[in-house]
């Protein structure tokens, strides 16, 4: 359980909204840590570059984003 609220999904600008919506339909909710950027635009937008430039730069093989992911997740507690 985050310490910090998050934001209700429908009462976000459209950008992030679009966001939290294909997240939804992925993974079956959004993720709680886009709930708690989302609280802050900005924050939202630097932490969604961050994972968009880690999908295209090609730098990194796909499947090692996503153990990377789940290991700092595992790291901060997170029940992914």
């Amino acid at each position: 359980m985050a310490r910090i609220e998050s934001v209700d999904p429908g009462e976000t600008a459209k950008q992030v909204r679009a966001v939290l919506d294909a997240q939804a339909e992925k993974w079956g909710g959004p993720l709680l840590n886009h709930l708690i950027y989302a609280r802050r635009p900005t924050i939202f937008r630097g932490a969604r570059a961050m994972w968009g430039g880690l999908e295209t730069s090609g730098l990194l093989d796909p499947a090692l984003v996503a153990l990377v992911n789940r290991r700092v997740a595992a790291l901060n507690g997170c029940e992914f």
